[in-house]
């Protein structure tokens, strides 16, 4: 699991900062408008993004599919770890979703070492919790880029 999450998110850097396309697609997710203004179609992006996102999710659920034999009615426990990840380790930024999913991991084994493993689910929970309430930019999002997104 941990090569294949290196491999994504290197191509992923590797593509939003090498490609013509790559940075059309951060140009529209900046500003959209902009981005059109200057000859980037921006439907096409649109497309492009959810296709890159559904080959990520796909390729990522083959891979931890073995572990956690998924079953038909799992997917709410996996969403809210996806989630609070993706809070924790601010929106945007691959390397810091990465550190933030280990982050949760580890604290998931943590408390399973401690606790009864029913309390394993509510781990992801209480961070999210405490990140939505103490930092809502996420931990890992630099504070200038912070005071702009809440300006």
């Amino acid at each position: 699991m941990l090569g294949v999450s290196a491999v994504i998110v290197a191509g992923l850097t590797l593509f939003f900062r090498l490609t013509m396309t790559g940075r059309a697609m951060r140009a529209c997710s900046d500003d959209r408008m902009a981005a059109c203004l200057c000859g980037v179609n921006d439907r096409w992006m649109i497309t492009l993004s959810f296709m890159l996102s559904a080959g990520i999710g796909a390729l990522a659920g083959c891979v931890i599919s073995p572990v956690t034999k998924t079953q038909y009615d799992m997917g709410a426990a996996l969403a809210i770890k996806g989630f609070t990840v993706a809070i924790l380790g601010g929106l945007g930024n691959s390397m810091a979703a990465v550190a933030a999913g280990l982050l949760l991991g580890l604290l998931e084994a943590f408390v399973v070492s401690q606790f009864p493993s029913a309390y394993k689910e509510a781990v992801a929970i209480v961070i999210l919790l405490l990140v939505l309430v103490l930092r809502p930019s996420g931990l890992f999002v630099r504070r200038d880029i912070g005071a702009l997104r809440a300006a």
